[in-house]
């Protein structure tokens, strides 16, 4: 089975399936014509055998009975020994001859190549007389294999005197041919099937060409960055037959690399439509929410008496208004991020930015415990100062906002990790050991506008759902990447980045 095994894989391909196939359907083909070619040619050699044994009759084993009607001018007469013999005349070489009286051979003779008169004696085994003792007297050919003499086609007919008398020619001409017949066929089917093989495989590779220029298509295709921006599909196949199921293959193919090109060509612009609209909206929203607050905030410091209510409104007014203005100036990050738009590039000690970025935390939390694990020496990326503080305090504010009061939340930061994956990498972790981030929630928390903890929104005023969304656009934009690993009692939010 091993072994099958390792065979087996060779012939996965469409191209060596059909090479294979048709090779075997070749070789069925010619081991068929070989064993009808074989069988004809012995049944006829055989037939020609029988035909000739009808022509001779029994006239030479009947010769072979001393006395009677058998001393007659055409026996021979051995000078030596006075012994008389068949008479061998037009008989060819290899004639057998015997006489069976009751069953038993009395005489027994074979025609030899150039030989004498003394020579046509021949011996045979009990075995032997058996055999020929068990041929029908019907006057047919039949085949026996005699000891001393090899396979032989004999004839048996009853005699004048209730004798047998069996005349056989031997088979070896027959079988010489036929082994000669199947060597030839042999050679000529072997050298057919090496030549099919050779010249079909590269058949078969002509034809499926159009196939594998589908493949290459589709491979290069499925390497593309097809999930967001411009798309350049690889040009279509040329020069196929729709004809051929090939050619369909690949003009359907064509077909639907042309509507995929379509469809992302249309997302593109819908896409691009849609950030400029959030970058323009972004953009001409930060005047009238600025207006608004700075209106609302005028009005609180009215030195006039102002009803509580009115106070009370106002304040929300404030309140709301530079909410808002949080929200705007994110989606405009977001989209100037999404447009490629560049980043600072300085060096950024994010040891320093993390004690910062701490220590803004405590204060905002104070019901958190906050700890820092920092190493000894600077850590320092090239990057956008300013933006990498937003991620780290949106990623502490995340920790703060969504666990209780009490939770513990933990700060650590490497140069490099303890893994070969992490090397020449700055590794930021945040974790802390409250509830955890929600199974549904998880899939979609770096997306935007996905509040981490829905079941806290309410509670806590929430957000627009665009902190994490901001800190993954922010990190990508520096080459670096985030993940997140939760369940009830650890979760962590781990950012790596590039040292410089």
């Amino acid at each position: 089975m091993t072994g099958w095994r390792r065979v087996l894989p060779r012939f996965r391909t469409l191209r060596a399936r059909l090479t294979a196939g048709l090779v075997v359907l070749l070789a069925v083909s010619c081991a068929a014509v070989g064993v009808a070619a074989v069988v004809g040619v012995d049944g006829f050699l055989t037939g020609r055998l029988d035909a000739q044994l009808r022509e001779a009759g029994v006239r030479f084993p009947a010769s072979l009975e001393h006395g009677g009607a058998s001393a007659r001018a055409d026996r021979v007469v051995d000078d030596h020994d006075g012994d008389e013999h068949g008479d061998t005349r037009r008989q060819p070489a290899g004639t057998f001859g015997a006489r069976l009286v009751g069953g038993d051979v009395t005489q027994a003779a074979v025609v030899r190549s150039g030989s004498g008169p003394g020579d046509l004696s021949v011996t045979l085994t009990a075995h032997d007389e058996g055999t020929l003792a068990a041929v029908p007297t019907d006057g047919r050919g039949h085949t026996v294999e005699l000891s001393t003499l090899d396979h032989y086609r004999v004839t048996a007919a009853a005699g004048g005197d209730g004798d047998v008398l069996v005349i056989g020619l031997p088979l070896e001409p027959v079988e010489a041919t036929v082994h000669r017949l199947l060597l030839v066929a042999g050679l000529v089917f072997g050298a057919a099937l090496a030549l099919t093989g050779v010249a079909g495989a590269l058949w078969v590779r002509w034809s499926l060409r159009p196939l594998d220029r589908v493949a290459a298509t589709a491979t290069r295709v499925s390497e593309l960055p097809l999930a967001g921006g411009e798309v350049a599909l690889p040009p279509r196949t040329p020069g196929t037959d729709t004809h051929s199921e090939v050619g369909r293959v690949a003009t359907a193919f064509d077909r639907m690399l042309g509507h995929v090109e379509d469809a992302l060509t249309k997302r593109h612009a819908s896409e691009e439509r849609l950030r400029r609209f959030a970058a323009d909206a972004s953009h001409e929203l930060r005047t009238p929410v600025a207006s608004v607050r700075g209106h609302a905030e005028l009005a609180l410091l009215h030195p006039d008496p102002v009803p509580e209510k009115v106070t009370r409104a106002l304040e929300r007014i404030a309140a709301e208004s530079a909410r808002m203005g949080e929200m705007v100036d994110e989606m405009l990050l977001l989209a100037q991020l999404d447009a490629g738009r560049g980043l600072e590039r300085t060096p950024v000690d994010l040891t320093r930015l993390v004690l910062d970025s701490v220590t803004d935390a405590r204060a905002a939390g104070p019901g958190h415990r906050w700890t820092m694990e920092l190493p000894e020496e600077p850590v320092t990326v090239t990057g956008d100062g300013h933006r990498l503080h937003q991620v780290v305090a949106n990623l502490l504010a995340n920790a703060r906002v969504h666990t209780p009061a009490g939770t513990e939340v933990t700060v650590s930061l490497e140069a490099a990790g303890g893994t070969a994956a992490d090397a020449g990498t700055a590794v930021l972790a945040v974790h802390d050991n409250g509830p955890g981030v929600p199974e549904d929630v998880m899939p979609d928390v770096f997306e935007r506008f996905t509040r981490a903890d829905r079941r806290r929104t309410d509670a806590t005023g929430g957000g627009a759902g665009l902190g994490l969304s901001i800190v993954t656009a922010v990190v990508e934009a520096h080459g670096g990447g985030v993940t997140l690993e939760s369940r009830p009692g650890a979760t962590t939010f781990t950012v790596r980045l590039p040292v410089s």
